[in-house]
């Protein structure tokens, strides 16, 4: 098992909090040369974040800000628009497919599904369903919480659990 991108940028991350001037700046450049990705150390990526394929190819703007436990596929770019200052930020528990941009000032909601080559110019819904040339949804899963862990095989921890299952409306019984 090699070394990936994520656990290159994380050391680089870490350094870049303790103030360290030049090492950052080192893992930067070997991630790019090794994995053809840019994550600079200064991009806010949430724990258990992966990235697919180790990460390659994936560029991410240093001003983004993505949550927790997200899965993002490989040739993925999180970034700006010109004329725009803000940037994405991208929620908890958020899968975004291969080749997929998230450009400009959007707020990608928890558990949403970012499908491949999608280009998201506008905000998505938790627990929303995307794709598309500009992207557009295609469903609303009416309890995204089940769904992740049907599909992902994984349950979010406790604490989280609570505040997702406590911030989605409740599913009436005729969705279901």
């Amino acid at each position: 098992m090699g070394i990936d991108a994520m656990s290159l940028y994380r050391l680089g991350h870490k350094l870049h909090l303790r103030g360290v001037p030049v090492l950052p700046a080192v893992l930067r450049k070997a991630i790019h040369f090794l994995h053809g990705s840019y994550l600079p150390p200064e991009a806010e990526i949430g724990e258990g974040t992966q990235l697919g394929y180790g990460g390659m190819g994936i560029v991410i703007h240093k001003d983004a800000k993505i949550g927790r436990h997200c899965l993002i596929s490989h040739q993925v770019t999180v970034g700006g628009r010109s004329g725009l200052k803000d940037l994405p930020v991208i929620g908890d528990y958020v899968r975004i497919g291969a080749g997929a941009k998230i450009l400009g000032n959007v707020r990608i909601g928890d558990f949403a599904i970012i499908g491949a080559n999608a280009v998201v110019v506008k905000d998505v819904a938790p627990g929303s369903v995307v794709g598309g040339i500009p992207a557009r949804e295609i469903r609303k899963d009416p309890d995204p919480l089940a769904t992740y862990e049907r599909e992902m095989g994984l349950r979010p921890p406790m604490a989280r659990r609570n505040e997702v299952v406590k911030s989605m409306p409740p599913a009436s019984s005729a969705t279901r």
